[in-house]
């Protein structure tokens, strides 16, 4: 997964230091941010284990990064941990879940109720995370009053009087990639300041609004390329045999 943002002509550049005379807040850095889901995934897989507590190091095995990495990551959230004890499991997890903003409940709109639109949808996931899917809407007629997830698939023209009533602030677009300009123009419209695109394209949005985008082709292209990396290292069978061989 990666971060798209684009900003329209003339929006304000956020790597510029704060005005004076304007309150300060700390800035984590994007890549800690990027990080902390993953901190939770692996706490709350320690919590259900009956782990109650835990040093750096396991965390960070648990997690799959180094435990200084984790250490300067946290120390962006405050002091939680222990000398000599370690973290506590419950409450480092219910630190990071506030940080995040995951304690509360975040609805979402799905646009786009395809194949993809659909696995989105029953993705039981989203609801134990602090997600919930609140609407389904897509512009084909032959989509529309489909009940998916035990919701009913509403056309496209509802979104803004869909977004106003449920207080949407996240929408994901899983639309073609030549209709997703155009649903993410309609969707901050609408008042959605947060988007997860799945639709093979970069999307310009105005300041203020936050994009992220899932390409799964390029994941497995990623993938490609680390498995062609060993095919090429790869010793040739039987080539170490003839040196041995010619040596005797």
């Amino acid at each position: 997964m990666s971060a798209t943002r684009r900003r329209a002509p003339g929006g304000r550049d956020e790597s510029r230091p704060h005005e004076p005379g304007t309150p300060a807040t700390p800035v984590i850095p994007e890549a800690t941010v990027a990080r902390l889901p993953v901190y939770l995934r692996a706490l709350t897989a320690l919590a259900d284990a009956g782990t109650t507590t835990c040093s750096s190091e396991e965390l960070a095995t648990a997690a799959g990064v180094n435990s200084a990495k984790l250490r300067k990551d946290l120390s962006y959230l405050g002091s939680y941990g222990t000398r000599g004890v370690g973290y506590d499991v419950e409450y480092l997890r219910y630190q990071i879940a506030r940080e995040i903003g995951v304690t509360q409940d975040w609805p979402v709109v799905i646009v786009g109720i395809g194949n993809l639109g659909h696995a989105l949808a029953n993705f039981s996931g989203f609801r134990s995370r602090g997600f919930r899917i609140v609407a389904l809407l897509d512009a084909a007629p032959e989509r529309q009053q489909e009940e998916v997830a035990g919701l009913r698939v509403r056309g496209f023209d509802e979104v803004d009087a869909l977004v106003a009533e449920h207080q949407v602030a996240i929408g994901v677009i899983a639309t073609p990639a030549a209709a997703a300009q155009a649903v993410c123009d309609r969707l901050v419209t609408a008042g959605v300041t947060s988007i997860l695109n799945f639709a093979p394209t970069v999307l310009a949005v105005p300041e203020g609004v936050d994009v992220r985008k899932v390409d799964l082709s390029i994941e497995l292209q990623i993938l490609a390329y680390h498995e062609q990396r060993k095919a090429h290292a790869a010793p040739i069978p039987g080539e170490g045999l003839d040196r041995v061989e010619e040596s005797a």
